[in-house]
């Protein structure tokens, strides 16, 4: 596909986002600020409907996983023995010309300010040379900024898993092999963040830690790869467009053992959307060593004491989100006319369904009032009675509602109504029993 017509399609979403309620730029009013972004109804919604996808399918159905919410403060020294606070730092290069900053590692991907076309490696601009520049956003704690009332914005949530490692063992009595699941807030500096929501400085992670026996950690890694690639098949995403990258030497993190990142074929070429990592036990032996806190294991297996590793998912909210709008957008000419879908999974559509009255008389608007209260005590409903149904129906689309429910005059004489489809835009009466059994088999 060409870069135009992929930079159109982009166009499209984030004019879609902004214009049904999905997502607007922050403090739009005050101009904006670069790369931060508010969930509007519609975004919102999906957004925590993709956690709840996630969260159920990690701790809910399982026995061998437990939640936590960690605190996004935490001691400053987490992140010393973490590493990040001498390690978590990009390259970064100017350009003298147009005064932009760069990532030295991305210049190919980058794009000139000044020739939106060229890349600062062919516009023509002057680069410095590359220097480190770290992520982690700095702040106080306390009244009195000093040198002793620093802390940090995390800029991941799987810290906040190892250091309560020993706590939710001994809460929860949980045995090896089990895992920790958190879903939260993390910042990063990021010198050039883009793409829409695809990097931002303030996003979410979806991330789980898998704590395994030494011996037993590349049985645990390919069975958590299979889970992860199974759980997006799950959510509805095209395979197609699904890819495994596996981490070679050079690109290996320096806690790691192995990786596999799954990709997905943006707009703007094969991203990263989720990392699956054997982390060995290098955190949780940083932190023992840190603090004296024992963290080794007892398994009665080996009859030994032992540090576990660590298998990690690590999923961006966010950017699950964007690979969603992009999966689900869709473009159809009807009846001479360019309609648009959103073609979400009923399981985390903003919006179920939507009841319309045929037209506002014969009773209609009130039976269809009725229909919408008692579907609203179980699924998230729209009611719309304002125009032609079939632009009702073209809204419904374009929020990605994947079903409309329409009463009618056959309605007020049998209490049957139809139930249209969007993607098949097959029409089928049902009853209103049938039509809560339908929509709940759909959903779930």
């Amino acid at each position: 596909m060409a870069n135009d017509n992929n930079n159109d399609i982009m166009d499209k979403i984030v004019s879609l986002c902004k214009r049904r309620g999905f997502i607007f730029p922050s403090s739009e009013i005050y101009g904006g600020l670069s790369s931060s972004w508010d969930y509007g109804p519609l975004g919102s919604e999906l957004k925590r409907n993709i956690k709840n996808f996630w969260w159920d399918s990690m701790t809910n159905r399982r026995d061998d996983i437990e939640g936590i919410d960690a605190s996004i403060f935490m001691h400053p020294g987490v992140w010393v023995t973490s590493g990040h606070v001498s390690e978590f730092n990009d390259p970064m290069v100017d350009c003298k010309t147009c005064k932009a900053r760069f990532r030295a590692d991305k210049l190919e991907e980058a794009r000139c300010p000044m020739k939106p076309s060229k890349s600062p490696l062919t516009c023509g601009g002057e680069l410095t040379e590359p220097r480190q520049f770290n992520l982690m956003f700095r702040t106080h704690l306390g009244p009195v900024p000093d040198d002793n009332s620093i802390v940090y914005l995390r800029p991941e949530t799987a810290q906040g898993i190892y250091v309560n490692f020993l706590n939710v063992k001994n809460s929860s009595r949980q045995k090896i092999p089990f895992g920790i699941a958190q879903i939260g807030k993390a910042f990063r500096n990021e010198i050039t963040p883009g793409n829409f929501i695809f990097r931002m400085r303030e996003f979410e992670q979806m991330e789980m830690q898998y704590f395994v026996h030494p011996d037993e950690d590349a049985r645990w890694f390919e069975y958590w790869r299979e889970q992860r690639w199974e759980w997006y098949r799950q959510l509805g995403l095209n395979m197609n467009k699904l890819r495994w990258h596996e981490h070679g030497p050079k690109e290996l993190a320096h806690y790691a053992k192995a990786a596999f990142d799954i990709e997905y074929e943006f707009p703007f070429g094969w991203q990263e959307l989720e990392g699956v990592h054997n982390r060995s036990d290098f955190d949780l032996k940083r932190h023992m060593e840190a603090t004296n806190k024992d963290m080794r294991y007892f398994d009665e297996r080996f009859a030994e004491k032992f540090i576990p590793f660590i298998i990690e998912t690590s999923a961006g909210t966010d950017r699950t989100l964007l690979t969603v709008l992009v999966d689900g957008y869709d473009e159809m000419e009807i009846k001479g006319e360019k309609r648009v879908f959103m073609r979400f999974s009923p399981k985390i559509a903003p919006i179920k369904a939507a009841v319309f009255p045929l037209v506002k008389k014969d009773g209609m608007p009130e039976f269809a009032l009725n229909v919408y209260k008692e579907l609203g005590k179980r699924f998230k409903v729209f009611y719309d009675e304002s125009g032609a149904v079939g632009r009702r129906y073209a809204r419904m689309d374009e929020a990605g509602t994947p079903f409309c429910v329409t009463i009618d005059g056959q309605t007020i004489e049998d209490e049957t109504m139809t139930v249209r489809d969007r993607d098949t835009m097959e029409q089928i009466r049902m009853k209103m029993p049938r039509i809560i059994d339908f929509l709940t088999e759909k959903v779930n």
